[in-house]
């Protein structure tokens, strides 16, 4: 059991990342960006490994929590990272869109807008999953919007 207890912690702070003493958060969302960026724009493979991010995230941040015996436990960035795949899905990536992305990803998973807020109050996977999901969702909408302002030409 004890192989599995340290899968779950593995997996749920994204190996380790989330025990970093300063903005866990933050540095989860960092790695968020890195494995999209790893995966080469492929959109099968990103859909793939959003699902497993998704499923693993779910399993392994439901065990922590009650491992720990501690609502959301901030060692937990395995949301960060889902939220952070979400909200690049779908956009052409070059430096601005990752910067604007990591921002408005940032900013939302910290404002919480609805419902994410009252997703995070749930206990387990769901509530620490939730509001980044949400987060992520409503970064992605943002993104395309901004994206597409941008390339708007007058003619």
């Amino acid at each position: 059991m004890k192989l599995f207890r340290n899968a779950y912690f593995l997996i749920a702070t994204f190996f380790y990342i989330g025990y970093l003493p300063y903005v866990p958060g933050t540095f989860g969302s960092l790695a968020g960006v890195g494995l999209f960026l790893s995966l080469g724009g492929n959109f099968g493979i990103e859909l793939v490994v959003l699902g497993i991010v998704l499923w693993l995230g779910f399993l392994a941040s439901t065990k922590v929590e009650r491992a720990l015996d501690r609502k959301d436990p901030s060692c937990v960035v395995i949301d960060e990272v889902a939220g952070m795949m979400i909200t690049f899905l779908f956009i052409p990536i070059n430096a601005m869109s990752v910067v604007i992305g990591f921002l408005v990803f940032r900013l939302l998973d910290t404002l919480k807008p609805f419902p994410a807020y009252g997703l995070q109050k749930l206990h387990g996977g769901l509530g620490i999953m939730g509001d980044d999901i949400v987060a992520g969702v409503y970064s992605n909408i943002v993104l395309q919007a901004v994206l597409r302002l941008a390339s708007f030409k007058v003619v």
